[in-house]
């Protein structure tokens, strides 16, 4: 790796690590940036992952003051994200690249909606009485985007908002902090399985790591700030950027 192919990836890592924790699909900047670089797909995807890991943690640990009384709905959710990690790995060591990719932006159009929608769909919720509001489908939805965020990460942020909206009725905000604390479960296992059996640029895992970190303390101070209506606009402009690049390539 020379100099300069570092200092792009540092900046791209501080750029990605802030708007994982903000927003999610921090992927779509590290990974075109590595590609370009010349590393192959696969390996920029798993060193990508690595890398992202301990922004990823300090973007959860920013929004702790967000999730506080949460902790054993987290338990249960964080299973979830594990296992569908473990999934999606999997998928990634054994299919075509291009298998998974194909349905990417049709699944963060989806999420955008759901974004969106958000408002409306919680004060329909909250006209509910309470028990009859049915938050069980969230697991295996969870679950799905946790597959989906072990195969490619990209977006899996915008996703899970998105789900987390249509069954809760809790402010964007704290669906914001349990969406950083899944994504960072699911960064976490992926990254474990790819550094035993996967192609990995240590390099670029190092460069990621430091830059994505401070990104990600950036990102929890930039986020906690904005209100519900800039931070889902935000959303739904990432999330449409996400969509244009991933049909483009």
């Amino acid at each position: 790796m020379t100099w300069w192919h570092g200092l792009i990836i540092a900046v791209a890592g501080v750029w990605a690590g802030t708007i994982n924790t903000v927003v999610g699909s921090g992927t779509l900047v590290t990974f075109p940036v590595l590609v370009a670089l010349g590393y192959p797909p696969v390996t920029a995807t798993t060193s990508n992952a690595i890398g992202l890991v301990p922004g990823s943690i300090t973007g959860a640990y920013g929004y702790r003051g967000e999730i506080v009384g949460a902790r054993r709905q987290l338990i249960l959710w964080s299973v979830m994200s594990a296992l569908g990690a473990i999934g999606g790995t999997a998928l990634l060591l054994s299919l075509p690249e291009d298998a998974f990719e194909t349905i990417v932006p049709f699944l963060v159009g989806i999420a955008l909606v759901l974004v969106v929608a958000q408002p409306l769909l919680t004060r329909r919720l909250r006209e509910k009485p309470a028990a009859t509001r049915r938050t069980w489908p969230l697991y295996p939805l969870i679950f799905l985007v946790g597959v989906y965020g072990g195969y490619f990460t990209a977006a899996q942020g915008i996703l899970l908002v998105g789900v987390m909206g249509l069954m809760l009725t809790e402010p964007l905000q704290r669906l914001n902090g349990y969406k950083n604390v899944l994504a960072a479960v699911v960064n976490v296992v992926a990254g474990a399985v790819y550094a035993v059996v996967a192609p990995i640029s240590w390099p670029v895992v190092a460069v990621l790591a430091v830059s994505s970190t401070i990104g990600g303390l950036l990102g929890a101070r930039i986020g906690r700030r904005l209100s519900p209506t800039v931070l889902r606009a935000v959303i739904v402009v990432v999330g449409v950027v996400a969509i244009v690049r991933l049909v483009l390539e």
